[in-house]
């Protein structure tokens, strides 16, 4: 096969030409057009309202520190309107002070970036064996796709080809020759198609359950739920705003993985049902190479999750719990806030932290920011990081061990763990706002106003070499119980770090916060040295004892 050359690393280029649209007199669910055409949206915004990024541009939005990480991939940015941030502030008290001034109204700016990948949008079906794109209408497109990463270690196989063989799909990438190369593949009836009567949670059922059972078998077939809807007659969703709540499974090679994955979308439903036009923000580590080619980003939710190298889909099972809505306010507020994260965050001026700052906790934290008052859970258990501090730090001969240790332990449950996050956010949703509990006020208060359904989608895993993943755990407990004991044998994929250039720091930024596990050791240093002193303190008043009763001089 022929494909599309990508370089190893975080750069995976194609060819940044916007081919010009291929006029095709098949229905307009069956063609090949530029992703950035009148017809097509990101998110809650028209395409066209951003631009390709060169790197050279000079009228795009997008900082400097942010297109560092997308040299030489295709990412889009709004020549105006985009969403601004204070760079003297700290992010989320940037965050609360904007929130404040908007009385919980989106200002109706853009993502200042979004990442595509691909210039071209591809509707058709798939046929003889996955290598060619019928379009309709007679016409059709030899089918092909990218190349793997170096570092990926799996990758579309037979399986996969018979897995999209005869479907309907949607696919970005560019075409060439007389073929249409894709990087990102998505089945057309993975959308909110032909919804069923509601099936409100029954007595014993719970929405962790269900995850669970659809993340169990991540070979089962997608589906949809209608879990509440507000309007007894037949629900209409085409063309309304959403605000989605994505939980991905654990992975099945990969020991540092069992916690899962979390990320939040918004955008609106498409005249078919379609969700892929959908943005999602997704936090992963910017200090080092993700081997699947990940870069944190807000991204369509067709590549979130069916990008050939870095889609979720490819490596676990996914569940998204959707609130549709009659208003795009909440969604749009929401959007905004993380815009301004996303910002802070390309700027290195907080680092990705797994315990204390990860893709679950800033978006569950921006969410509370912005004025949903998610109830707290708390730690796991604060007298376990207390001891697991030292005890980790001798153990393992690393102090930074220990504080991570403490950290996870430490760290509030719903910022911490993706399925625990999700649930929570999900509970809440139908428990005190869709089924008559207060409304709160604000955010909360909006939703309350604008929700019209709640819908819980399951997005099996797609075939490949990869093994299968499954729902990921929801305690530390549960991830040692389901790890090896000896972490000698976990399966770990090394990765590279990704080093900020000098010259991109902002001097004048604030400087990252310390993590709790810093307090914890300025106070148990203390409290050892204060017991050493008291115990030396002792053994010398034993001392001058036993010299005094001797007749002899302590000195």
């Amino acid at each position: 096969m022929r494909h599309f050359s990508r370089p190893s690393g975080n750069t995976r280029a194609l060819r940044l030409i916007l081919p010009a649209f291929v006029a095709i007199s098949a229905p307009v669910s069956a063609q090949v057009g530029p992703a950035l055409a009148p017809d097509q949206l990101l998110g809650l915004y028209p395409a066209p309202r951003f631009s390709p990024l060169a790197a050279d541009c000079t009228d795009c939005l997008a900082t400097p520190q942010a297109r560092f990480y997308f040299k030489g991939d295709l990412s889009v940015s709004p020549t105006r309107d985009a969403v601004g941030f204070d760079p003297a502030r700290r992010a989320f008290d940037d965050l609360a002070r904007w929130a404040g001034e908007r009385g919980g109204q989106p200002e109706g700016r853009l993502p200042s970036l979004v990442w595509t990948g691909s210039p071209e949008i591809a509707r058709g079906t798939l046929a003889d064996a996955a290598t060619r794109l019928d379009l309709g209408g007679g016409q059709s497109l030899a089918f092909d796709h990218v190349a793997k990463i170096s570092t990926n270690l799996s990758f579309y196989d037979a399986s996969s080809a018979a897995f999209f063989d005869r479907r309907a799909v949607i696919a970005r990438g560019q075409t060439a020759d007389g073929r249409f190369v894709a990087r990102t593949l998505w089945p057309a009836d993975h959308g909110l198609q032909a919804l069923a009567p509601p099936q409100p949670l029954r007595p014993g059922e719970t929405l962790e359950s269900l995850v669970r059972a659809g993340q169990g078998d991540a070979r089962a077939s997608y589906s949809t739920r209608v879990l509440w809807q507000r309007d007894p007659a037949a629900l209409d969703v085409a063309g309304k705003p959403v605000l989605a709540f994505i939980l991905n499974g654990a992975q099945g090679d990969d020991d540092e993985a069992h916690g899962g994955h979390f990320a939040v979308a918004t955008g609106r439903v498409g005249p078919g049902g379609e969700m892929n036009q959908w943005l999602v923000n997704n936090f992963y580590n910017l200090g080092s190479v993700s081997e699947k080619g990940i870069i944190a980003s807000t991204v369509p939710l067709d590549a979130y999750l069916g990008e050939l190298n870095s889609g979720q889909s490819w490596y676990r099972p996914s569940s998204i719990l959707v609130a549709v809505l009659r208003d795009p306010r909440v969604p749009g507020l929401y959007q905004e806030g993380i815009g301004r994260v996303f910002q802070h965050f390309y700027r290195q001026d907080f680092p990705y932290r797994h315990a204390t700052a990860n893709c679950t906790g800033l978006n569950v934290e921006t969410l509370r920011t912005l004025g949903w008052r998610l109830p707290k859970l708390g730690a796991e258990s604060r007298l376990k990081a207390a001891i697991a501090l030292p005890y980790v730090a001798i153990r393992d001969g690393s102090l930074q061990n220990g504080k991570s240790a403490y950290d996870y332990l430490s760290a509030e449950r719903t910022d911490l763990y993706p399925l625990v996050g999700f649930t929570s956010l999900g509970d809440d949703l139908l428990g005190r706002i869709t089924r008559g509990g207060a409304a709160g006020s604000g955010l909360e208060a909006q939703l309350a106003q604008d929700i019209e359904a709640v819908i819980l989608v399951q997005v099996p895993q797609f075939p490949s070499s990869r093994a299968v993943g499954q729902a990921p755990v929801g305690s530390m407990e549960e991830y040692l119980a389901r790890a090896p004991a000896n972490k000698a044998d976990w399966k770990i994929v090394p990765v590279a770090p990704r080093p900020f250039p000098a010259e991109l720091r902002d001097a004048a930024a604030p400087a990252a916060e310390g993590t709790p596990a810093d307090t914890a050791v300025l106070a148990e240093g203390a409290m050892f040295a204060g017991l050493g002193g008291l115990g030396l303190f002792g053994l010398g008043r034993a001392f001058v004892r036993r010299r005094a009763a001797r007749g002899r001089p302590a000195a």
